[in-house]
């Protein structure tokens, strides 16, 4: 076999070195897909088209600063700051875009709204889906969709202001009850009567009762610890069990007697005679099962407040009659 020709080794030379290169940009392609397809799924556009967005799409809380530095100045002193030091989430779960979705192409579009989620201009219901993202578990967001502030098209941001808060907790747009006066008025009558629960002083609030968010229960009324009504939170006389129960506590509840928020009587009743309240369910006829009033009674004279004798009206360990 003849040996090549000089001329023989450098053609073989030149085809190498042409075809070389091409096969390491091949090979090089190809690492580089594999490389993007392991990035971290992120949020999608804030467009609500959900085409996924990537890293490069974020641009991080500090350039949104220098556009919008009065809101920052706000927000960085909220708890939603901290989420800038949570890097477990990826860009999607940082900062000001963990709410309002990947920055870069409104940067890029001058400022443009249409590229970026504005809560101002969203729907209720996108609202509380975008909120509920972060804030879904927990026992105080577990019915939140269908809260009856939900179903009624109160959104998180009008009660809360993730910029501007006024309370040290919560991120509340205003001091409770102010807040919740807003849209309860017929509530804020009821708390300026002369014998209410004293929420004006500031002594409770609205939410240690109600739970906004949303319960199983009518009014979105909180339960207590023992799963009892949440007026026995604090009034824990009255929670029993006793070996005498007075039916309509444990049946129809505190406010089968009582204006739960406040009203012209003592003892926020709903009467102002005591004897009226009783006589509701303790008269001669059966649709209540209950006693009627003796025909000794004359409550004219003598027998003018049941409670007199009756003293222990909410339940008895001692006696049937409640006499004490």
């Amino acid at each position: 076999m003849d040996k090549p020709s000089p001329w023989d080794r450098v053609a073989i030379l030149a085809v190498t070195l042409l075809f070389v290169p091409v096969g390491f940009l091949q090979a090089q392609g190809k690492q580089a897909t594999a490389k993007d397809s392991k990035l971290p799924a992120v949020a999608a556009d804030a467009t609500g088209g959900g085409q996924a967005a990537g890293s490069a799409d974020y641009v991080g809380a500090e350039v949104c600063k220098t556009c919008h530095e009065e809101m920052y100045n706000g927000w960085e002193k909220s708890p939603h700051w901290k989420t800038t030091l949570d890097t477990k989430g990826g860009p999607s779960h940082q900062g000001c875009e963990g709410c309002h979705g990947p920055g870069a192409a409104h940067v890029a579009g001058g400022g443009d709204v249409t590229k970026i989620f504005t809560f101002k201009d969203a729907t209720s219901k996108a609202i509380t889906d975008h909120c509920m993202t972060c804030h879904a578990g927990g026992n105080q967001h577990m019915n939140a969709l269908n809260s009856l502030h939900t179903k009624n098209n109160v959104s998180c941001i009008s009660c809360h202001s993730p910029h501007h808060a006024e309370t040290k907790e919560f991120l509340l747009a205003k001091p409770q009850p102010q807040l919740c006066y807003g849209c309860h008025l017929t509530q804020q009558a009821q708390f300026e009567m002369p014998f209410h629960h004293r929420v004006n002083e500031g002594l409770i609030n609205c939410t240690d009762c109600h739970n906004v968010h949303g319960t199983e229960l009518p009014k979105q009324v909180r339960m207590a610890p023992m799963l009892d009504a949440i007026c026995l939170k604090c009034h824990v006389d009255k929670q029993g069990p006793f070996v005498y129960e007075h039916a309509p506590v444990k049946v129809n509840g505190c406010g089968s007697c009582h204006s739960v928020h406040g009203g012209p009587n003592p003892h926020m009743l709903k009467v102002s005679n005591v004897n009226l309240l009783c006589l509701q369910c303790h008269t001669t006829s059966t649709f209540s099962n209950a006693p009627g009033a003796p025909s000794f009674h004359n409550q004219a004279s003598v027998f003018q407040a049941c409670t007199i004798c009756h003293s222990a009206i909410h339940g008895s360990n001692f006696d049937a009659t409640f006499f004490k």
